[in-house]
């Protein structure tokens, strides 16, 4: 399997890297906001769901990835303790709201009910996964109310 390399530029794009990145595994550390590139960036272990949906016996892999926003004008936490460099956070979802022309907020969001908010000039985010990868210790599940 090729590593992925995706661009998003409008809310369709980023519902792709969104799912690719659902459940990936984020230490507090390896999230950071560059103020004078404004850019906010963050390492992964994303779990490969490419490769986790066909029906094998193993649990999957994993691959090591990296996410970033550009244009980013403001970064805001909730519900993470951002002291706690070895801390890990789950992944589960990115979303933008549009708010003014193209001007908007992407939301991350992560188990336990953590957010982080990038108030951004406009949607630019890239996803690289960058090679290295290993067999995972489990295959993400979700109960369905």
């Amino acid at each position: 399997m090729t590593d992925l390399k995706l661009l998003a530029l409008d809310t369709e794009d980023l519902e792709v890297i969104s799912a690719h990145v659902q459940d990936a595994v984020v230490r507090i550390a390896d999230m950071g906001y560059a103020r004078g590139d404004r850019r906010f960036a963050l390492l992964m272990n994303r779990f490969d769901w490419e490769t986790g949906q066909h029906g094998r016996r193993d649990k999957g892999q994993r691959k090591r990835a990296a996410l970033h926003f550009d244009a980013v004008q403001s970064v805001v936490t909730a519900g993470i303790d951002t002291n706690a460099h070895e801390g890990v956070l789950n992944l589960l979802a990115i979303t933008f709201m549009p708010v003014d022309g193209p001007a908007g907020i992407v939301e991350l969001s992560f188990a336990g009910g953590g957010t982080v908010r990038l108030g951004v000039e406009c949607l630019e985010a890239r996803l690289a996964d960058l090679g290295a990868t290993w067999a995972a210790s489990a295959k993400p599940t979700h109960a369905i109310d």
